[in-house]
């Protein structure tokens, strides 16, 4: 991950490089940065965040994401805006690993937060 100044950093580069399921890159007082890495044909799982707006960019691999029961398509490039209340999911939907960046308004994970796996972030978030 390279970091330009304090707050900025070339943050492709952090998805492409990233193999982690959930790794927080920035985070200020109103919005947060997070890189994520869905293996091939795992999901994020379905979640509703109650007061927190989310952007999810894909970066590289196909996805199929599900909002409030509606599913679209998905590929590199693709941007998806999920409000708050949305039951939503993606599911990586290709044979190589789903690399996306999402931006949650307001913070929504702890500075610093990495979760290895899909399993280590469920046991994080009890």
């Amino acid at each position: 991950m390279t970091t330009k100044s304090l707050d900025s950093l070339d943050i492709m580069s952090a998805a492409r490089s990233n193999d982690f399921f959930r790794r927080e890159v920035l985070t200020g007082e109103h919005e947060q940065v997070v890189v994520m890495t869905i293996p091939a044909r795992d999901e994020i799982g379905m979640e509703t965040h109650p007061d927190t707006d989310q952007v999810l960019v894909l970066v590289e691999g196909t996805a199929e994401a599900s909002l409030d029961g509606r599913t679209s398509r998905l590929e590199a490039g693709d941007l998806v805006l999920v409000h708050a209340g949305v039951r939503h999911n993606v599911t990586n939907a290709g044979t190589a690993p789903l690399r996306l960046i999402t931006i949650y308004a307001p913070p929504h994970h702890r500075p610093g937060t990495v979760h290895r796996t899909k399993a280590e972030a469920e046991a994080a978030e009890g």
